[in-house]
């Protein structure tokens, strides 16, 4: 088990930050987690809105940067976008650093009504969900 972990997505608003919540929920004090975007985002109040169903709060998640986490060393990072693969490989070429690639749908590009959308946003939920309590042995 990895002693850190550190969530990427393109912007911090949507995937990597639903991930960090719900692995600090699911498998809590197990380890040190963050988020980061390779760019800087907008809150997303649609990830709000999700995570609030499952009452988890992520209404004061404030999307950061590679550059604006504290600590820059994790033992693992997991990439939710191609984006934010690439950027991990190249920022950690010449460290320790183990780097897994979750493919994860982007929810903020499906249109329709607004529960259509939602229904995206909770697809990738709950696929993360899934994701970590496969790989971390969560209940």
């Amino acid at each position: 088990m990895p002693g850190s972990v550190l969530f990427v997505c393109s912007m911090n608003a949507v995937r990597s930050p639903v991930a960090e919540l719900l692995a600090k929920h699911l498998i809590p004090g197990k380890f040190y987690i963050q988020s980061a975007g390779v760019r800087a985002g907008e809150a997303d109040p649609f990830t709000v809105a999700i995570m609030d169903e499952i009452g988890l709060d992520l209404a004061k998640h404030r999307p950061r940067t590679f550059e604006d986490i504290e600590d820059s060393f994790f033992d693992l990072i997991i990439t939710l976008a191609p984006e934010a693969h690439h950027r991990a490989l190249e920022m950690t070429r010449d460290q320790a650093v183990e780097v897994e690639y979750w493919p994860t749908v982007d929810p903020t590009l499906v249109q329709g009504s607004r529960e259509h959308i939602l229904e995206a946003y909770r697809s990738m939920r709950d696929g993360l969900a899934m994701r970590i309590k496969k790989r971390f042995g969560a209940p």
